[in-house]
């Protein structure tokens, strides 16, 4: 990947002070849903994905789900996900609009299956069935999962998308998922817990065993050109709190940003909800930044104060969340918006990122997204 060094994405990410502040908003849920729903504005009809209607509005490319496939998953898309010895089939149903996708992972000594539906209505994919139903009958296929599956980097496709982008964006690899983030997806979060709790050595030598596997693709994404590459956590403390991450994420954090770093790449994590609990210990693994940090009323940290709180070089995205495009209706209460958001971030103008945190809500009016597009211009230059 080759990024203008110029560019305002390329010095935040080199801790230089960009003349602008960067804009580089998430437009994929809400773009999917008014295309797929056939309410797209007239001025952008002709936009045909994502990329297209950031550069109709002239903004900033730093985005992880350019090459997502927005009605099959929540993130991915770069890597082919296989078992050794095993083989992974999906089946389709649609049912009232909706899709139904049921994966089965068919182990040598038996099969696994989970089902994800895709709620038409609302965008939106939700997990109707996890892999793991009982972790105490299902141990050992849950244990030959673990050991069997791998994942590949798909170069081709990387490249692909990256020189559709062009050398002034980034395309972050946002394929990975930490060891307590893959027990989150095969038994839920809330079983989760009471697998650590009632199995703390298995559940620990499954973690290591995701670990390497996971490091195995953070190799092979450095090695193929990825620059940037995402942990898709949702770092949230409810679930993700400071004792888990320490004693079951921490050490891939470390390991993986230390990769990224050995090939002048960076490694970001995905948050939503509370973060104030973790800054210290992520900034103190050498990550280099979270991804859509959310602040009050939907977070607990305000984005200066997690500036202050991070390394100098820490970078944070963030500032847009559901409630200023709900709220906030008017031309002027927007432009007043950010023009003091702005003010409060600008002695961290080299660290931040002006984006959704962490998504824009399907129900944001066009208007509204002009309006911080038009704001944006009035006052990136502060």
């Amino acid at each position: 990947m080759v990024l203008n060094p110029q560019s305002g994405i390329a010095k935040v990410l080199s801790n230089k002070h960009p003349e602008s502040f960067v804009y580089a908003p998430n437009y994929w849920q809400w773009f999917a849903h008014h295309k797929n729903h056939g309410i797209l504005p007239d001025e952008i009809r002709h936009c045909e994905n994502q990329l297209d209607l950031i550069n109709h509005l002239g903004l900033d490319l730093f985005s992880r789900n350019l090459y997502c496939i927005q009605d099959e998953t929540w993130f991915g898309g770069l890597c082919e996900e296989y078992l050794e010895g095993g083989e992974i089939s999906s089946e389709v149903a649609k049912q009232n609009g909706d899709k139904f996708t049921t994966r089965e992972y068919k182990l040598k000594n038996g099969t696994l299956s989970e089902q994800l539906q895709y709620v038409f209505k609302e965008s939106t994919v939700v997990q109707k069935k996890f892999l793991i139903d009982d972790y105490t009958q299902q141990a050992a296929l849950l244990e030959e999962l673990v050991s069997t599956r791998r994942w590949r980097f798909n170069k081709e496709k990387f490249d692909d998308i990256q020189r559709t982008v062009g050398e002034e964006g980034v395309v972050i690899a946002g394929e990975f998922f930490s060891p307590l983030k893959m027990l989150h997806f095969l038994l839920g979060p809330i079983h989760s817990v009471y697998f650590l709790m009632e199995q703390p050595e298995f559940a620990k030598a499954l973690l290591a065993i995701h670990e390497e596997s996971q490091l195995d693709l953070v190799r092979q994404a450095m090695a193929h050109g990825a620059r940037v590459i995402m942990s898709m956590d949702n770092l949230d403390t409810m679930f993700h709190p400071p004792e888990y991450v320490e004693n079951y994420s921490a050490s891939f954090y470390e390991k993986a940003s230390s990769i990224c770093h050995e090939f002048g790449a960076r490694f970001f994590i995905h948050a939503c909800g509370n973060q104030k609990e973790n800054l210290k210990l992520i900034s103190s693994l050498n990550v280099d930044g979270l991804e859509g940090v959310a602040y009050p009323p939907l977070g607990n940290v305000e984005l200066w104060e997690a500036m202050k709180m991070t390394s100098d070089q820490f970078i944070i995205t963030g500032g847009i969340s559901a409630i200023e495009t709900r709220e906030l209706e008017s031309r002027k209460e927007v432009y007043d918006y950010i023009k003091q958001l702005f003010i409060n971030l600008k002695p961290f103008k080299n660290r931040f990122m002006l984006s959704a945190s962490c998504n824009t809500a399907i129900n944001t009016s066009w208007t509204t997204i002009k309006y911080f597009r038009d704001a944006w211009l009035e006052y990136k230059d502060l």
